[in-house]
């Protein structure tokens, strides 16, 4: 008898360390963020060294280095990898191709001047706003690569302006005018958005010249072990750092000064295991937007975004700070924004999540804290579920967005809406909570339509403790 109570105490204090160890596992949210990143590992490279000068490339902003830079890349990929060098200096170049194993690494002082004639530019295999073509190289593109960085404390200047890449938007703030082609004239962007519903292969969606469509910045297409450090990017033609079906992908340090037409800063898209870090954005679109395509093509690419960490950045002029949305098809999950700055009277929302009925798209598990926001204009968290954009924007794909927590935020100037969401009846936006939040100078503290579990603890807007409504 003494052998079997024993025996069952035993038992009993097994089971119980292992239910503590099963809730210590799922005890913080923030523990999975630990835990992606410690799988990000940067990049590792061969301690050999490749001047671009010894390829032919000259400082002075006169000569063109494309082809300097470009064998100097396949050359250091080609004997094992290392270090291509672009020294102190400006240097004009059009699209520069990077290579596996690979550190593109800009010195101090260097400016990487890139051309702005769409010429310069080939027929690649690249996406745009969420669909992918064929169109205008990426000024900096890494297609199908792995264990590459760019680094350094160099600028890489687009030389984007209102007298080139940017009126081709089709807005009369960049330089646009009545009568000069755009993006949106019939052939070009709906026309590829088109193309995308039919169900016509990408290799057949060819665009370029007379199109109209801007080519990303940097941008890494289906690429592992990435690092992005120490940069400076300015005057973008379209989205600024974009990995797409990239995974294990480190942004640190860098920053981004562009005010042109979406002059998105950072926008993962269809990619896995990324971190930004250290960053600034100040940009005249959202400063991080997080995507996975767009409608059709999100659906047929099907790859979620996920375990994406924001940490250490600071957010100036954008439409948001972290952005979920709007090409969100194949869904965004486990997002953790951490110990960011916010403030600008130019900065509209501190967290948005936005998508439509066309979009579809499963949003979940968004966690936030130790955000310090100085101004925003609109609202603190934006959840809109109606987000319009190019016409009518009603489908058959009803979204759900579920499990936001915003937690240790101190907000000085909140705009018009501490909290601004709108849901479906037959999808309503599910469970979103703010702990130890304060925001102050708010004209209302919510506006929310179809949301359920809106959850306040020790949360004070405009001085006033909130409670849970029912």
């Amino acid at each position: 008898m003494k052998n079997k109570i024993l025996l069952l105490m035993v038992s009993l204090v097994l089971i119980s360390c292992k239910i503590e160890k099963q809730k210590r596992a799922v005890a913080s949210p923030w523990d999975a963020m630990k835990s992606i990143e410690k799988l990000v590992r940067v990049p590792v490279f061969k301690d050999k060294t490749y001047s671009v000068v010894d390829f032919g490339a000259v400082p002075g902003g006169v000569f063109d280095c494309t082809l300097a830079i470009n064998l100097a890349i396949r050359t250091c990929s080609n004997e094992g990898g290392g270090k291509v060098l672009i020294p102190s200096g400006k240097y004009l170049a059009g699209p520069i191709n990077l290579e596996n194993n690979v550190n593109l690494h800009l010195e101090e002082g260097t400016e990487i001047l890139f051309s702005t004639n769409p010429l310069d530019y080939p027929i690649v295999h690249t996406s745009y706003e969420g669909t992918e073509l064929m169109n205008y190289s990426p000024l900096i593109y890494a297609y199908k690569k792995s264990n590459i960085a760019v680094t350094g404390k160099g600028v890489l200047n687009g030389q984007a302006s209102n007298e080139n890449w940017w009126w081709w938007s089709g807005s009369e703030t960049y330089g646009w005018s009545k009568g000069m082609p755009n993006q949106k004239d019939p052939l070009n962007l709906f026309r590829l958005m088109d193309m995308a519903e039919e169900g016509v292969s990408v290799s057949e969606r060819v665009f370029g010249e007379g199109h109209y469509l801007r080519p990303t910045f940097v941008d890494f297409f289906e690429c592992t072990n990435v690092l992005l450090k120490d940069i400076k990017i300015i005057n973008a033609p379209f989205w600024v750092i974009h990995p797409m079906k990239s995974s294990n992908v480190t942004i640190d340090g860098v920053t981004v000064q562009s005010h042109g037409p979406n002059n998105d800063g950072c926008d993962p898209e269809y990619s896995k295991n990324v971190i930004i870090k250290n960053c600034t954005f100040n940009t005249g679109d959202d400063c991080i937007a997080i995507k996975s395509g767009r409608n059709a093509d999100g659906r047929r690419v099907a790859i979620p975004s996920e375990n994406i960490v924001v940490k250490n950045c600071k957010m100036i002029d954008g439409h948001g700070g972290v952005v979920i949305g709007s090409e969100i098809s194949a869904g965004v999950r486990n997002v953790f924004v951490d110990n960011c700055v916010m403030d600008s009277p130019n900065l509209e929302r501190a967290i948005r999540i936005k998508t439509n009925s066309k979009r579809g798209g499963l949003i979940e598990n968004v966690y936030v804290r130790n955000l310090e926001v100085g101004q925003v204009k609109e609202a603190v968290l934006k959840i809109n579920m109606f987000y319009g954009i190019y016409g009518n924007q009603e489908g058959d794909f009803i979204p759900q967005v579920r499990n936001v927590f915003l937690e240790n935020i101190n907000v000085k100037n909140g705009g018009q809406y501490g909290i601004l969401a709108k849901g479906y009846k037959e999808s309503p936006i599910e469970n979103v909570t703010l702990k130890n939040v304060v925001i102050e100078k708010v004209d209302n503290p919510y506006s929310i339509e179809n949301l359920k579990g809106l959850n306040f603890a020790n949360t004070y807007i405009n001085g006033i403790l909130m409670k849970s409504p029912n």
